[in-house]
């Protein structure tokens, strides 16, 4: 896989975290990990009975699964799984009482790697260090070298790496309103600008009102618009290196200074809803899906679920997917930020509750059972014929939409690898949406520093963030100037954003002697 390392960057809010507490016992004293499970055909091996595995898990949905997928799951793997459900919105305060008390599970999902209870915990020795062991299961050993460093620390891997789409982000636009008003698909931020312009001022609804905006964006400067237009405008993923040794923050460099002057402009024009800075994400996208706007910046297989919330409101809504967007027109300067090196956290295993190789060796074939390609199809679309239907060509219809989001669901965000599959869904945005996350690869802007330790940026990084953070709203939002949002950075500095600057510009130049 190659990228273009134009402007790179680095660590930061990228998901992983913790989960609740769940223990339990395995079958002790397997000989080999191979003989203890099933086959990737998910025939029964030669064995005495399931093997018995606890996961600590979060969950994105609002309850936890039904249905047979679950024991279809441990009859392909020959294991029983006991699930504890952690809602993804709590968890965070769980992290530090799961780590304190030692109340984890055989395997523990942890999705932000930069938060310092979990980071620390890591390198504490608490969870085993896999590396050593993926190569000796068939799935596992394909997961890229750039991948095992993007998910190490220290240079250690302690579990097995989430494996997401590199760069999955971009535009997505009202085709529609784009037709009625005699607008072309923007190529530029120029033009994506006079876009949002239109569909503030010129009804594109046509119901006679003014009641539309341009962008409809949500609090998220990472995961909303912010990020995406960045790299519009060439600011790196996070850090910049440059061929002197020096690491340069995001903030400091011109790209993310206009950045903000864009979605300054949107806002102080009202081309963007005014709440923005507030907007949960589920509100952000049912105002889409209600024609309050008609540009929406994110994840480009959001295009699907915006189409489908529209559904009996805007019958009428046609979408079109952009990822080519610059800030100067030129092929050569495009760029689209890698979120976290395509690592969505990692399966890790406490050695409090994994207590030796040989069990170590039975829940690593358990994770590498669930990147088989019917056990992700499970866990993605369900049961065929129950929920859904597949033609020859390996496309997927989902028969009944609320089944499959109370019986398969929970279990999407839990596969450990997601690209890559021959089975996919049949709805065309969907097809069109992967067709250009793969296209964005070739144009990723990598984080230099992702898998580097800063001892600073370990334990204050969070909380210095919430400088710069509220510094840019604020310039976006018009209480402070550039000279008051350079201000906030020496503040940043000061209070040790100075130390995490030296300390990644060592550990890159140790990393890479």
């Amino acid at each position: 896989m190659k990228f273009k390392m134009k402007q790179v960057g680095v660590l930061l809010l990228a998901s992983v975290f913790l989960l609740s507490a769940c223990g339990g016992a395995k079958n002790n004293g397997a000989a080999d990990a191979s003989n203890a499970k099933t086959g990737a055909n998910g025939e029964n091996a030669a064995v005495d009975k399931p093997v018995n595995i606890t996961w600590m898990n979060i969950l994105h949905t609002a309850s936890t699964p039904t249905g047979k997928v679950q024991s279809l799951i441990e009859e392909k793997t020959n294991t029983k799984i006991k699930f504890s459900w952690v809602p993804d919105a709590s968890k965070e305060e769980r992290i530090n009482t799961a780590l304190a008390s030692n109340s984890l599970a055989d395997i523990v999902t942890l999705t932000i790697l930069d938060n310092s209870s979990v980071r620390n915990a890591l390198k504490s020795g608490m969870f085993w260090e896999v590396e050593p062991y993926l190569d000796e299961f068939p799935n596992l050993a394909t997961i890229s070298e750039d991948k095992r460093r993007s998910a190490s620390i220290a240079g250690k891997l302690y579990g097995v790496p989430f494996q997401k789409d590199v760069a999955r982000n971009g535009v997505i636009i009202r085709k529609d309103w784009l037709d009625k008003l005699g607008l072309p698909v923007p190529k530029t931020t120029d033009e994506l600008m006079e876009v949002a312009k239109a569909f503030t001022e010129q009804d594109p609804d046509g119901n006679g009102v003014k009641d539309t905006v341009g962008f409809i964006d949500r609090n998220d400067l990472i995961y909303g618009a912010f990020k995406t237009l960045g790299s519009y405008f060439g600011t790196p993923n996070y850090w910049q290196h440059s061929e002197d040794g020096k690491m340069t923050p995001e903030f400091e460099t011109e790209g993310y200074v206009k950045a903000m002057d864009f979605m300054k402009a949107t806002y102080d024009n009202g081309y963007i809803n005014k709440d923005f800075a507030v907007t949960a994400k589920t509100d952000q996208q049912e105002g889409f899906a209600q024609g309050k706007a008609g540009i929406y910046v994110g994840a480009l297989f959001d295009g699907k679920n915006l189409l489908n919330l529209s559904k009996g409101i805007q019958d009428d809504m046609e979408l079109v997917l952009v990822n080519n967007i610059t800030s100067t027109g030129n092929e050569s300067d495009r760029a689209i930020w890698a979120g976290n090196n395509g690592i969505g956290g990692l399966l890790a295993f406490p050695k409090s509750e994994v207590k030796d190789e040989a069990e170590l060796k039975q829940v690593l074939k358990f994770v590498n059972d669930l990147m088989d390609d019917d056990i992700y199809a499970l866990m993605t679309y369900g049961i065929e014929g129950v929920h859904y239907s597949i033609d020859g060509d390996m496309a997927v219809t989902i028969l009944d939409n609320d089944l499959w989001k109370q019986e398969v669901q929970p279990f999407a965000s839990s596969r450990p690898k997601e690209p890559g599959y021959k089975i996919h869904d049949a709805d065309p945005l969907k097809v069109e949406a992967t067709k250009l996350i793969l296209e964005n690869e070739e144009f990723a802007v990598l984080n230099p520093v992702y898998s580097l330790e800063s001892e600073t940026y370990t334990t204050m990084g969070s909380e210095l963030q919430k400088i710069i953070t509220d510094a840019t709203y604020k310039y976006i939002l018009g209480s402070i100037d550039l000279n008051g949002f350079k201000a906030e950075v020496e503040k940043w500095k000061k209070s040790g954003g100075s130390k995490i600057i030296s300390e990644y510009e060592a550990a890159y130049k140790e990393a890479n002697s």
